[in-house]
């Protein structure tokens, strides 16, 4: 499995519980299981949503699902 493979699961696995749509940072941070302290690791790599959301922009919004939450951000992060 690639890192980007990790992390993206990692990031579907942490939004499992969330309800969608999510329309604001405020709200993709609190549907994460530790907030902003939420942290995927991949290998020596570890990101906090906190990290991942300064990637994203207020046109990224709203999430219809996580797949497209994790897609948007590995994407901008270069994995």
């Amino acid at each position: 499995m690639t890192v980007r493979d990790d992390i993206h699961g990692q990031i579907v696995a942490g939004l499992k519980g969330a309800k969608f749509p999510i329309n604001t940072p405020e709200e993709l941070l609190a549907a994460f299981p530790a907030g902003a302290d939420t942290t995927c690791r991949s290998g020596d790599l570890a990101v906090t949503a906190g990290e991942a959301g300064k990637l994203l922009t207020a046109a990224d919004f709203p999430f219809k699902d996580a797949k497209q939450v994790a897609d948007t951000i590995v994407d901008r992060a270069g994995l």
